[in-house]
């Protein structure tokens, strides 16, 4: 099994900044995508970015040029940091990873952005 740990969620203002740690532990041998989703109340969960384990990363929306994801495949590590940051970015952050056909989540963290 693949456990993913969240941290970094919280509290900020509009326009602040924050920045969101994924670690991966448990049976863990070659990932090949790290990303991000969010849901955000009363809507469906949402990708909204992606690495390779080569470094070739994704982003899809509103979120392009504010975020950017990273990881350290080392560490079994994975990074999203957020720059003016909107209201509408409030929600649940969930990091996933894809390793040998199968999708793993973690148990999400939540940002707040405040007006």
């Amino acid at each position: 099994q693949v456990q993913l740990v969240e941290s970094g969620g919280g509290l900020v203002q509009a326009g602040g900044s924050l920045r969101l740690s994924c670690a991966a532990s448990g049976s863990i041998f070659s990932i090949d995508v790290m990303g991000w989703y969010r849901q955000a109340p009363g809507k469906q969960r949402e990708h909204f970015a992606s690495i390779t384990r080569g470094g070739a990363t994704n982003y899809v929306g509103s979120v392009k040029g504010r975020f950017t994801i990273s990881r350290d495949n080392a560490k079994n590590m994975e990074y999203l940091q957020m720059n003016s940051l909107q209201p509408e970015d409030t929600g649940v952050y969930y990091c996933t990873l894809l390793q040998g056909g199968r999708n793993y989540w973690g148990q999400g963290t939540q940002v707040t952005v405040s007006s």
